[in-house]
């Protein structure tokens, strides 16, 4: 790692800073990109149905200003654009956008794809950072700038020859941290002198962080210098695009509108290029969590989250703040304990306001509980693994048979070199504790009882290979069984502790039983049966545990 090959970021001179002492008091304008700059981050970008019951979702979410596309890019995105159009399906209150580049070709088929459109966004860029002016494009300052003037003179004649009234202009100075600041003020503003922006008809400077090249607190000094900088400012709607490449794309955003910014784009979850665009999720329920009304609802998280990984194809993460499926849940036995208290302190002294140790915001805003319950990480392997167990597959395992099973899953895990799934854990159980059928198979069995309540069992089995009949009488069937099979493998086998559930609700659910033995070596050994006779499942479960005895007999000699 040689971090001499990297230089600092020069920050700008700015005296009288005034964004450390702003508020957020109120939402931004919210934009999302979903659809476009998200979309083609995507490995598998999204088919037409797709994007439109994306875009439907976004509607509903509440968001106003929707980037639909890059129509000119290709004739997918036409084709999206123009089935928004044609087919009426955007609301009379939701504007769509559309990205350009600034070259003639491009323009025409981009107005072209917005004929008839009641209110659309036109987002015109370029780059005007110093290495794309001296590297990609060899242009100078003059002509970079010039490029941008030009396109915009082109952009406002193509809006009147389909209807200036229904065009909004968005100008971004792409990648322009990389640039000198006064620079992008006067390209800016070069841009806002050929489009003349009115109270009736303002346009969107937006100010792109394509790239985070700077921590946080110094983006929002180049924001607010612009903010003061630029030409009819109360007629400008100053918007950032934030990316989150250093990790601080929300921070850059949140500062940015401290620093006067009106307007946020970004998309859900954070989706986008490289480490992803800023997450509009994250940055509203920030606000959420300050008592400042986001003005998007996302209150089923779990709906957003499904509609998300279905349409992108990604997943969250699961410490993905506020969605992820871990966030609401602690494992610390401490933290478990202050937030149980601080609920019920709420609830006792009926308080109006959130205010709960370890939990920023209620889970149910989101559509989440809080489920007072211990979590049990790795290192704590028989609780977690009994954990999970119940949670996915409805067994209760005993206590002494999770000491005696959390073992064997350290061992398996050890040996795999790897955290093993629910499903192999289930697996694990089912092939060391449940039905096990060697070196002794139970066939079959016959319970008969007595006037005095007392049982006699005759059962048949198979004793390696061969079948073999059994019989004992005693006080129940459990207790006659366990005589019989002490005779069968000549030593005393004795019930230590039993239990069972069913598995399932209703009349053709199985049953599970866990059974303890004891022998007269001094053993204990655990065993599990299923089935649909709670009678059944209890005889193979003595089976399954005197099974794992002569086995483990075997394997001493």
């Amino acid at each position: 790692m040689n971090y001499q090959k990297y230089k600092p970021y020069k920050k700008i001179k700015k005296a009288n800073r005034k964004w450390p002492d702003n508020e957020i008091t109120k939402a931004p304008i919210w934009c999302s990109v979903d659809l476009r700059d998200g979309n083609q981050a995507l490995e598998t970008p999204m088919n037409l149905e797709q994007k439109i019951n994306f875009f439907n979702y976004l509607v509903k979410l509440g968001f106003k200003e929707i980037e639909v596309g890059f129509p000119a890019a290709s004739d997918t995105e036409y084709t999206f654009t123009r089935t928004l159009i044609d087919n009426h399906m955007i609301p009379k209150d939701v504007t769509i956008q559309v990205l350009t580049q600034l070259r003639t070709h491009i323009l025409d088929r981009t107005f072209a794809s917005l004929e008839g459109v009641h209110k659309a966004i036109v987002h015109l860029y370029n780059s005007v950072s110093t290495i794309q002016r001296d590297v990609v494009f060899r242009k100078s300052k003059e002509e970079i700038k010039a490029l941008a003037v030009d396109g915009a003179r082109q952009a406002k004649k193509l809006a009147k020859k389909y209807g200036e009234e229904r065009f909004i202009f968005e100008y971004s100075p792409e990648s322009f941290p990389g640039a000198e600041v006064d620079y992008v003020v006067e390209v800016c503003n070069a841009v806002l002198d050929e489009l003349k922006p009115t109270s009736e008809n303002k346009v969107i400077i937006n100010l792109p962080n394509t790239v985070e090249l700077c921590t946080a607190n110094v983006f929002a000094d180049l924001v607010e210098y612009i903010c003061e900088n630029l030409k009819y400012r109360e007629n400008v709607i100053v918007s950032l695009h934030s990316h989150n490449d250093r990790g601080t794309g929300i921070a850059a955003s949140e500062l940015g509108l401290m620093a006067g910014a009106d307007r946020i784009e970004g998309t859900l979850f954070g989706n986008g290029e490289r480490t992803g665009n800023m997450d509009i999720v994250n940055f509203a329920l920030n606000l959420l969590t300050q008592g400042v009304d986001p003005k998007l609802n996302f209150s089923d998280m779990d709906e957003m989250i499904k509609v998300y990984e279905e349409s992108t194809k990604m997943s969250i993460h699961p410490r993905h703040p506020y969605a992820g499926k871990l966030v609401f849940t602690a494992f610390s036995g401490s933290h478990q304990d202050a937030i149980n208290k601080g609920m019920a302190h709420m609830e006792k002294e009926n308080l109006d306001y959130w205010d709960v140790p370890y939990l920023p915001i209620d889970p149910k805003d989101v559509g989440r509980n809080y489920d007072a319950i211990i979590r049990i990480n790795s290192q704590s392997g028989k609780g977690g693994v009994s954990y999970i167990l119940k949670t996915h597959y409805d067994l209760h395992l005993p206590k002494a048979m999770q000491q005696d099973f959390g073992p064997i899953i350290t061992q398996i895990s050890d040996q795999a070199s790897k955290e093993l799934t629910p499903k192999e854990i289930y697996e694990a159980f089912i092939s060391e504790y449940v039905n096990i059928e060697s070196p002794l198979q139970l066939i079959n069995y016959v319970e008969q009882v007595d006037d005095n309540h007392q049982s006699t069992v005759r059962a048949n089995l198979i004793s390696e290979g061969e079948k073999v009949a059994i019989s004992g009488h005693g006080n129940g069937v459990i207790d006659a069984f366990c005589k019989g099979l002490s005779d069968l493998v000549e030593q005393k086998i004795d019930i230590a502790s039993y239990s069972e559930h069913a598995l399932e609700n209703g009349s053709t659910s199985k049953a599970i039983t866990y059974i303890q033995i004891h022998t007269e070596q001094g053993d204990y050994s655990y065993g599990s049966g299923i089935s649909p006779s709670v009678t059944r499942s209890s005889l193979q479960a003595i089976v399954s545990a005197t099974n794992r005895v002569l086995k483990k007999v075997v394997v001493m000699q």
